[in-house]
Order: structure tokens, then C-alpha cells, then sequence
């Protein structure tokens, strides 16, 4: 199973550890991808701080991360699981699972930058600021950007088994699964039970459930079909919609939760 998660836009500071080394990364096929954009964030927040601010839509407040940002080569890298807070993450909880989660969290869980393009939650990384969304002055939008990087690795990072999609509309752009591999793909929607409308905070804290879930159950469903029963089993609500027609298309799954708080 492959899990596609995206980022989050708050983060850990860098710490006091080693500095980014792009060699040691996962996926080794989208190096060359990383050092071009790793190279222009830099070259734009070492220089005009407010075009560098205007560039990655940092408010007022946020002026600090431009400097981060500039000296990213420097900075103490961390495990990428560690590096990204808020919602999902929060109660993903990787630090409080148990050492056959963790092995599974790290075979298993994917996760998408506009910086990195993708990482593993073991990668270590710095702390930076640059969502999917940006367009970089000498690079134009990144989603654009890093579907032909991706499209060249992500085919066989997803093996033969499930790959379940919990990637924002954003992430998304980055990387669509196409042909035999779509076919296996489920991506997740959850929705407020009473209304059917997606609830922002609450979206992301179920998601952040599930895959703890199955990765603290040891489940293993090898296709969107078993990912169905799998999460019924760990007493989720869910709605699938298996693709009609010709074969290449993802299952959209909506899961159902009545707790909005």
C-alpha cells in the first residue's frame, strides 16, 4: 500500500541537526528536480525580500520564512515525519505509534512538496515555506512543473499493491496515476454525514485517523475493494463508487462522520 499525503503548511523548526543532504533522499529519480527548485527558492529569498514574499504569498507575519527559506542549504535537516505539524499530522500521532506502525508508516506513507516534489517520512529535511501553488519566477507554476519528474518515478514507487490518495485538489496537480495503476488508486473524501459538505479542519483530522488506523491495525488491502472493507471493519462509514466503463480510473470513496468539532 501506498499512501499519498500532503504536506502541511505549518511546520517544525529545523533543529540543531545536520544539514540537507538531497543525496541520502528517497526517490533518487527526482534529484535533479529538487536541486533546480531548491536552487531558484533560494536564489529568490537571498535576494528581494518582498518579490520573495509576493512570490510565495507570505503575509506580513510570515516575513521570517523568506530568510529560512535563503538558507535552507544550511539549515538542520529533520525527519520529514517530524517537520510536518498541524491537523492531519496531529492525529496521524507517527511519534506515539508502535515499532510496527512505524515500519509500516515508513514503507508506506508518501509525502507531496512543492519543494521536494515527494518524500518519504523518514527523508530528512529542513523546515521551508513553498506550497504547491507557487509559481517560482525562473520555473512558472510547480504542480506543472513536477508532473513530468513525477510521472517518470511515482509509476514504480506505487508497485503492484493499492495506492490510496488523500493528497488536496493542489498536491493533486503534481501527479495523477494514470492507466493500471488509477485502476488500483482510491482517493478519500470525508464528509459531514447531515449535509454531505466537506468540512475543512475535520476533513483533514479524519484523514489523519485513517491512516493511523490502518497502519496501527496492520491492515494490508491489496485494492481499493479490500481498502473498502478494511476501513468498514475499523468502523468507518464509507461510500465507494467504483469506476464504470473502460478500466484506468480511480475509486472515489467518501467516508461519513457526523463529529464536526
Amino acid at each position: 500500500m501506498l499512501v499519498l499525503l500532503p504536506p502541511s503548511e505549518g511546520k517544525a523548526s529545523s533543529g540543531r541537526g545536520a544539514p540537507l543532504k538531497p543525496e541520502a533522499l528517497s526517490l533518487p529519480g527526482l534529484a535533479s528536480a529538487r536541486e533546480t527548485v531548491l536552487g531558484e527558492l533560494v536564489e529568490l529569498c537571498a535576494g528581494d525580500e518582498e518579490k520573495a514574499r509576493e512570490v510565495l504569498g507570505l503575509s506580513e507575519g510570515l516575513r521570517g520564512e523568506v530568510a529560512k527559506n535563503a538558507g535552507l542549504r544550511e539549515a538542520g535537516a529533520r525527519p520529514a515525519g517530524e517537520v510536518y505539524t498541524g491537523v492531519l499530522y496531529d492525529a496521524l500521532g507517527l511519534a506515539s505509534l508502535d515499532a510496527g506502525a512505524k515500519r509500516r508508516a515508513a514503507r508506506s506513507l508518501l509525502v507531496f512538496s512543492g519543494l521536494w516534489g515527494a518524500v518519504r517520512v523518514t527523508d530528512r529535511i529542513p523546515s521551508y515555506r513553498c506550497s504547491m501553488g507557487v509559481r517560482l519566477p525562473g520555473l512558472g507554476a510547480l504542480g506543472a512543473f513536477w508532473r513530468e519528474p513525477m510521472g517518470e518515478v511515482l509509476p514504480e514507487v506505487a508497485g503492484s499493491g493499492l495506492v490510496l490518495d488523500l493528497r488536496s485538489a493542489a498536491y493533486a496537480t503534481a501527479w495523477r496515476p494514470k492507466g493500471e495503476v488509477a485502476g488500483r488508486t482510491a482517493s478519500v473524501r470525508v464528509l459531514h454525514a447531515p449535509t454531505r459538505k466537506v468540512v475543512s479542519h475535520f476533513n483533514k483530522a479524519t484523514k489523519g485517523r485513517i491512516v493511523r488506523s490502518l497502519l496501527t491495525s496492520g491492515s494490508a488491502p491489496v485494492g481499493p475493494a479490500e481498502l473498502v472493507e478494511a476501513l468498514r471493519d475499523l468502523g468507518y462509514v464509507v461510500e465507494a463508487a467504483a469506476p464504470t466503463g473502460r478500466g484506468g480510473q480511480p475509486w472515489a470513496l467518501d467516508v461519513l462522520v457526523e463529529d464536526v468539532h
